[in-house]
């Protein structure tokens, strides 16, 4: 029998913006700034139109547009749907590669789902940055990132950390379900391996995931060791060597395949 695929959500060809939490509080809500700029002059929008507002924290407001002058939009709410978080919070801990490639990488992610979004200074690339610079990059980041969620439809706002060294962010300790690393080097394991040792052991999928990819080049010896030394697994992606901002899009992909079983449970290698 033929599979029934489901029916396209009459909401998905809605304009969508973005609102913080802070402000989307209320029977109205008022599109200000860039948001209300685009919405006038770029899309045009009139009164009466239904249009949708993000939250970045799992709710969407489906809005219609009321009064609006230059420099405000009132929205009426008109319902409210809420989305729970993913069961597994992926981080991507992303060397930060030349010219304006983290960009890209950072909307890619965003757009796969990762909740965390950490930007590395590597040795072979961008080893530093002043903290004025790093504050204002970290900003336009997480713009991109709100941009992200509105052409996808993510109701969840990943949050772009301030860039830091992979020693700094070891040194905060934190703890993963499965830590992962993208590998060159001999005995690094297809993804699938570990999810499924992972789940043979835990009888679940992980709650928690990271995975740390390198710049052009890769990270260094040292900095590889500090990784794993840590925990993190090994995976090769494969035979073909591939760019930085690929190689994010193909572990992201992958995660997302992996956790995004029906049964969330990965049955044991035969």
């Amino acid at each position: 029998m033929e599979a029934k695929s489901e029916p396209a959500s009459p909401f998905r060809n809605m304009h969508r913006f973005y609102l913080p939490p802070d402000q989307s509080l209320g029977p109205t809500l008022f599109l200000t700034g860039r948001e209300a700029h685009h919405a006038s002059h770029v899309l045009r929008l009139r009164r009466g139109q239904r249009v949708v507002v993000l939250d970045g924290v799992g709710h969407e407001f489906f809005c219609d547009v009321g009064a609006s002058d230059r420099d405000k939009i009132e929205l009426t709410v008109v319902t409210t749907q809420s989305h729970p978080p993913s069961p597994c919070q992926l981080t991507l801990l992303q060397a930060i590669p030349k010219g304006k490639l983290i960009e890209s990488i950072i909307q890619k992610a965003t757009e796969l789902g990762a909740a965390r979004i950490v930007p590395l200074l590597s040795e072979h690339v961008v080893s530093d940055i002043a903290e004025p610079e790093a504050a204002r990059k970290t900003a336009k980041w997480q713009l991109i990132a709100i941009e992200a969620i509105k052409q996808a439809g993510n109701p969840w706002l990943p949050r772009v950390e301030m860039p830091i060294s992979p020693a700094r962010f070891l040194a905060r300790k934190e703890k993963f379900d499965l830590p992962l690393i993208a590998s060159l080097q001999s005995g690094a394991q297809h993804p699938r391996a570990y999810f499924r040792a992972f789940s043979s052991r835990e009888k679940r999928l992980p709650e928690s995931a990271c995975v740390w990819i390198g710049p052009e080049g890769d990270f260094t010896s040292a900095e590889v060791s500090a990784i794993t030394a840590e925990g993190a697994l090994p995976i090769t992606l494969g035979k073909l060597v591939l760019r930085t901002e690929t190689a994010a899009i193909y572990c992201l992909s992958i995660l997302n395949y992996e956790l995004q079983s029906p049964s969330r449970v990965i049955e044991p290698a035969l």
